[in-house]
């Protein structure tokens, strides 16, 4: 015999005074399930879609400015993501404390919505590795976007196999604690030479990572989308005419 409705079902039954049946009842709590959920940010979804170039193009030719990390900020495998900056900062000092010390960027994993970008900066800490295979598991199973770390990584094998993206400046198998403090979370950090703040929109495929400041993400996006367009229809042309210089002549781009 069937069993009796799932308790949201009933609970929604009871709102709208109506009887269900069990199949309808599974049906009805799925649908209120999805719209529990958090509804997911447009220019998230829209800067994951195009390409980094083109978002790096989009901030010169629109202000002048450069968002864009240092050219060894490298995937560990190729990913591409987008997602709000969740940022930790970390300073270089020696000390005995252990793993006490560096607690809040641990803290800040835990806290993080599903869909951030944990971002990471070790100070002078190109041969320190910020996260590793623990991190990244954490990180994955909270349902983070992906990770981006101003410093290197180690655990690699555990980092493929989970297939976590991650961006690093470098691979060692060094550790911060004891040689590290968390300095803060959610502040303003200057990442591979790019300023990141908490919420800024990172965006990272195989080109590279860029840092789309939340204030100008709708005219960054906007941008991105046409210079997209533009480069992609020029594909077709010039496989036909086999000419760079008249696409470039007919499309105003390169």
């Amino acid at each position: 015999m069937p069993g009796p409705p799932p308790k949201c079902a009933t609970f929604a039954a009871m709102k709208l005074r109506i009887p269900l049946a069990p199949a309808a009842a599974l049906i009805l709590c799925a649908a209120a399930s999805l719209l529990a959920q958090p509804a997911a940010d447009p220019l998230v979804e829209g800067l994951r879609l195009v390409e980094v170039a083109s978002v790096a193009d989009a901030a010169e030719q629109l202000y002048g400015q450069r968002i864009y990390m240092s050219h060894d900020m490298r995937p560990i495998f190729t990913a591409k993501f987008a997602g709000p900056a969740v940022t930790v900062l970390l300073k270089k000092e020696e000390h005995h404390e252990g793993a006490a010390a560096s607690h809040g960027m641990l803290d800040a994993i835990d806290a993080a919505a599903p869909g951030s970008v944990y971002v990471m900066v070790l100070e002078d800490g190109l041969d320190i590795a910020g996260i590793g295979g623990l991190m990244s598991t954490a990180m994955k199973y909270r349902g983070l976007a992906g990770a981006v770390v101003d410093g290197s990584v180690r655990d690699l094998p555990q980092i493929k196999r989970l297939q976590f993206p991650v961006f690093s400046r470098g691979v060692v198998p060094s550790t911060s604690i004891n040689h590290y403090r968390f300095a803060g979370v959610n502040i303003a950090v200057a990442c591979a030479g790019a300023r990141v703040n908490a919420n800024d929109i990172i965006v990272a495929d195989e080109d590279g990572v860029a840092v789309v400041p939340r204030a100008r993400a709708a005219e960054i996006l906007k941008k991105a989308q046409e210079l997209d367009y533009t480069e992609h229809s020029m594909v077709p042309f010039i496989e036909k005419f086999h000419s760079i210089r008249e696409a470039v002549a007919k499309f105003g781009r390169i």
